[in-house]
């Protein structure tokens, strides 16, 4: 082997994913490497051209520029660039310019896709944060779509139960779907024949609508199997129907779960669902961390990580209400309790505060407030039991100000809409990831759209709520490299909530308010502001790529104090990453960061 392979080799060792190759692939890989010798100041591609293959700086630097012409990140040796076009339709996404002379090797683009097919470690440093990495498919994140039974037969509600019974008998199934005037109304099981016929003597004759239960739970085909679990233990049902668009498309009973392992995090719902004191929820919440770890280290997507976190947290809310109820009496009107924050976007990790509020029926009276303050106090004081401390802002349904009946609350947004005063931003942007954990959800439902169109309406207000957008800025320097705290506890740390998933939270806002879009979770917000138009599917792609990686780390970080015995907190040390892990969180960053551009200048990201 003559002395420029072996330079090369001695090379790629220092190089990430390269120093995971065998000495044989080493060599091979080696071998197939360009050289190129670019001058200062020199044009090695632009947007828009075929790409050669991937890009690694040897020596010198190069400076990665946007469509607009802007600079998005400087590169210096054992970076590379020119992957996210490779991995798209080999066309370059982005342009690049040699700062001063470099010399750089070329991978071609059969010898990279080859790598990245057979080679895992190869394939998971590059796909590292996009959205098509996948993770094991356990049913935790199987989509109900793929776990339902198709095809449920459904029958009249005024057929008889002994038809019902032969149905059900002759087509070997559990349950039937219900109609009236062809909407489905409700469900009827074997184990409602026995407890609700037989064992109460009705004729044989008796309409199977007067039986069912009617308008039972359901879920989408889009929900995780996380909801089936959870819900099934909860409610202690063993038929979930599936629904979409109001019709009876699926069902999902326990004998289809048979076949899946269920993970952990069922276990926690189950415990909580079932606990009869504040102490035994703050038991099972206290193996949260744990969790975490666990489900990090099993390479699951930090989105469904902290969905199957927040599901925990939203049954010990709903359990704390069951209990204080019982202890209470029953609430003199109805409500909704909801949560905000990232519990209401469902993004929860192993370190949360407590955010909720609730709306109360116009019916409630002066004399039915004591009941709300005393149920509010008693849920918030369990939940910070429970470890979901209490909120510093004052953001909790203790606070009579945020315990009030629907006008009410009709009121406080109108006026945040009308008069976007700094304060009535902060108030806005908090409440906007409100989501219903227990009560009568259509107090809430109503409210919510009546807002958003009322709000996407009003020009000045969404100038004010892009302007609060861009209030957390991701952490980068000005050669756009990381800055870290400068000073105090935190010293040389990143804050990866406040810099690093906020930004990207408050932007999905802003598309969900230009959209009137209702959900509420993030990376759904993204999903439908790409489907809706609100932004580009290029910007898209990017910034759900560029969240799936700062959350991930966010995660990792929290995994690894776990494993170490330490206080969870969402403060990272750089000297945790490697250069590579480094690099791509660097590029995150930017991508973050020129999506805010594009939101404060009106350019690109918003249509």
């Amino acid at each position: 082997m003559d002395e420029q392979p072996l330079a090369i080799i001695g090379f790629l060792e220092t190089v990430h994913p390269y120093d995971s190759l065998s000495q044989d692939e080493l060599a091979r890989v080696a071998g197939s490497f360009g050289h190129r010798q670019i001058a200062a100041g020199q044009r090695i591609y632009a947007a828009g051209d075929l790409l050669d293959g991937l890009f690694l700086i040897r020596e010198g630097a190069v400076e990665i520029l946007d469509p607009l012409g802007d600079v998005v990140s400087l590169l210096g040796p054992r970076n590379s660039f020119g992957e996210r076009g490779l991995m798209r339709d080999g066309l370059a996404v982005t342009t690049a310019r040699a700062v001063r002379e470099t010399v750089a090797l070329v991978l071609p683009v059969a010898e990279f896709r080859r790598l990245f097919e057979e080679n895992p470690v190869f394939r998971r440093f590059f796909q590292r944060g996009r959205a098509g990495d996948m993770r094991p498919a356990e049913i935790t994140a199987q989509k109900v779509g793929d776990l339902m039974t198709r095809g449920p037969i459904t029958i009249a509600h005024d057929l008889p139960v002994r038809e019902a019974a032969r149905i059900m008998r002759d087509r070997h199934v559990s349950s039937l779907g219900i109609t009236e005037g062809g909407r489905f109304a409700g469900l009827v099981t074997t184990r409602d024949l026995t407890n609700r016929v037989l064992a109460e003597g009705l004729p044989p004759e008796t309409p199977v609508g007067q039986v069912m239960t009617r308008d039972p739970v359901t879920l989408s085909p889009a929900a995780l199997g996380s909801d089936v679990l959870h819900l099934m233990l909860e409610r202690r049902i063993g038929h979930l129907p599936v629904t979409e668009g109001g019709s009876l498309v699926g069902m999902v009973t326990q004998t289809d779960l048979t076949r899946y392992q269920a993970v952990s995090s069922a276990q926690f719902v189950r415990d909580a669902a079932m606990a009869e004191t504040v102490e035994q929820l703050a038991a099972t919440t206290s193996r949260i961390p744990r969790l975490v770890a666990q489900l990090v280290g099993a390479h699951h997507a930090h989105e469904v990580i902290t969905r199957l976190v927040t599901d925990i947290a939203d049954t010990v809310t709903r359990r704390l209400i069951v209990l204080a109820e019982r202890e209470l009496g029953p609430p003199p009107v109805p409500y909704v309790w909801l949560a905000c924050g990232s519990q209401g976007r469902q993004e929860q990790t192993g370190v949360s505060d407590q955010d909720n509020c609730m709306i109360l029926d116009d019916a409630a009276t002066e004399a039915d407030m004591g009941y709300f303050h005393a149920l509010a106090r008693r849920v918030s004081d369990g939940l910070d039991a429970c470890g979901y401390v209490y909120c510093p802002g004052d953001m909790m349904a203790t606070n009579p100000r945020w315990c009030q009946t629907l006008s009410v609350w009709r009121g406080y947004f109108s006026g945040w809409v009308n008069r976007p005063d700094p304060t009535a931003q902060m108030l806005a942007s908090v409440m906007f990831d409100l989501r219903p954990i227990a009560g009568e959800a259509a107090l809430f439902e109503t409210l919510q759209h009546e807002t958003l169109e009322m709000a996407a309406q009003n020009t000045i207000f969404v100038a004010h709520m892009v302007a609060n957008s861009l209030k957390h800025a991701p952490p980068l320097g000005l050669l756009r490299g990381i800055a870290t705290i400068r000073s105090g506890e935190h010293k040389n740390h990143i804050d990866m909530k406040h810099n690093g998933v906020v930004p990207v939270a408050d932007l999905g806002r802003v598309y969900a308010l230009l959209g009137r879009l209702g959900v509420a979770n993030t990376r759904a917000r993204l999903e439908a502001a790409e489907t809706a138009g609100v932004i580009s599917a290029s910007g898209a792609r990017d910034l759900v790529d560029a969240y799936d990686l700062i959350a991930r780390t966010r995660l990792e970080h929290q995994a690894r104090q776990v494993r170490q015995g330490q206080k969870l907190d969402n403060y990272l040390s750089l000297s945790d990453l490697s250069d590579f892990e480094r690099s791509h969180l660097r590029d995150a960053f930017v991508v973050v960061r020129t999506m805010q551009s594009s939101v404060g200048h009106s350019r690109g990201a918003i249509s």
